[in-house]
């Protein structure tokens, strides 16, 4: 069915990335590329200016381990570490790479996000290829 597909994820409890997986496997044509990539949010300056020195540096490449060993799920997978705000940033990467599928887990939302987690609503809302959401 799909050829290029994004599999975003988190490192928390409220998000469950084997099942994405199972998806995306599922969704994949013979030969199919995944990308699991993360989305690091931006820090504000002020709390930058904070930090001790090398702490953001040290962080990134945690993040980077965590993401190749989470890849390790799907056949082939590379990984990205993507820099933004997580809704837009996964919209703006599938624009960019050519992505036909994102498959992305949600948590279970409040009331003000009625029936999806605000960064799935963004992405079902505003992805030009097709989003598989997971809860």
């Amino acid at each position: 069915m799909y050829k290029n597909i994004l599999v975003p994820v988190l490192f928390d409890d409220e998000h469950d990335s084997q099942m994405s997986y199972k998806a995306a496997r599922a969704l994949a044509d013979d030969g199919a590329k995944f990308t699991v990539a993360h989305v690091v949010e931006p820090i504000p300056s002020f709390v930058r200016a904070e930090m001790p020195t090398g702490l953001l540096e040290t962080k990134r490449d945690e993040l980077k381990q965590m993401l190749a060993h989470a890849a390790k799920a799907l056949p082939g997978a590379v990984t990205e570490l993507i820099s933004g705000h997580a809704g837009s940033a996964i919209v703006n990467y599938a624009s960019e790479n050519e992505i036909d599928c994102i498959v992305l887990a949600s948590h279970k939302p409040g009331f003000e996000n009625l029936f999806l987690g605000s960064t799935a609503s963004r992405v079902v809302r505003h992805a030009k290829c097709s989003v598989h959401v997971i809860r």
